[in-house]
């Protein structure tokens, strides 16, 4: 069995937002040249995520109005994390939006159902942050 290994690294200029990494992950396979197996990726920051789902703009402005409403940022002073800091809020939605995903490898492609994407999800950002890929199989 073999293995790969990269981190992706990004810079999120706002506070939050998406980023589709379907396009990288799929160099990492490339590169690694493993045909049949799985992959991980997952946010290596406690207040961004990775998630599947779809690339639609209307749907991420939907999961911004969701998460809001969920962990709201104001007021900061209502969060106990919240000291010399403002980002209990982030550590909540990556709660919500989950750590990393798995995808299976067949025939040297992600085995995707319909309309999936790999997203990487920013929730304190303004800051360089990174993602880990990593491939196992064969």
């Amino acid at each position: 069995m073999k293995s790969y290994r990269q981190e992706l690294w990004f810079q999120v200029p706002q506070r939050q937002g998406y980023i589709n990494i379907t396009p990288q992950v799929e160099d990492c396979l490339r590169q690694s040249g493993i045909r049949e197996g799985l992959v991980l990726v997952n946010a290596m920051h406690i207040t961004a995520s990775v998630f599947i789902n779809d690339d639609e703009s209307g749907l991420h402005q939907d999961f911004d109005q969701w998460l809001e409403k969920l962990a709201p940022h104001e007021p900061v002073a209502s969060y106990r994390h919240n000291v010399g800091e403002d980002n209990a809020d982030g550590h909540l939605k990556r709660q919500i939006m989950g750590r990393e995903v798995v995808v299976a490898v067949t025939e040297g492609q992600l085995d995707f159902g319909p309309w999936e994407q790999i997203f990487y999800g920013e929730f304190d950002g303004r800051r360089r942050k990174r993602a880990l890929v990593k491939i196992i199989g064969e």
